[in-house]
């Protein structure tokens, strides 16, 4: 089980790519969440088995269909963090 934290970029909002995202979390089983950044970005946090966010983040590099993803920055995202449980969109911070 590990957890990163994805911050994409380029033209990810207002393209559903956030809904998508989460689509696909959802369908591989993941816990977590994604959000819209107020400098444009998305952001996302999962967490599950090592080879489904490996499969995560790759879907995050191919993006939607009307999107188009120009850096995706993967990281750790430590301790202390909040439990998960499923997979959310939030709102814009």
């Amino acid at each position: 089980m590990i957890r990163r934290r994805l911050c994409i970029n380029g033209r990810v909002q207002g393209v559903f790519y956030r809904a998508w995202f989460a689509e696909q979390a959802k369908a591989l089983g993941l816990d977590g969440w994604v959000r819209n950044r107020a400098d444009g970005s998305v952001e996302a946090v999962v967490q599950g088995p090592t080879e489904m966010v490996e499969a995560i983040v790759a879907k995050a590099r191919e993006g939607s269909p009307a999107s188009r993803v120009a850096d995706v920055v993967v990281g750790d995202d430590p301790p202390p963090h909040e439990t998960l449980q499923g997979f959310e969109k939030r709102p814009t911070v």
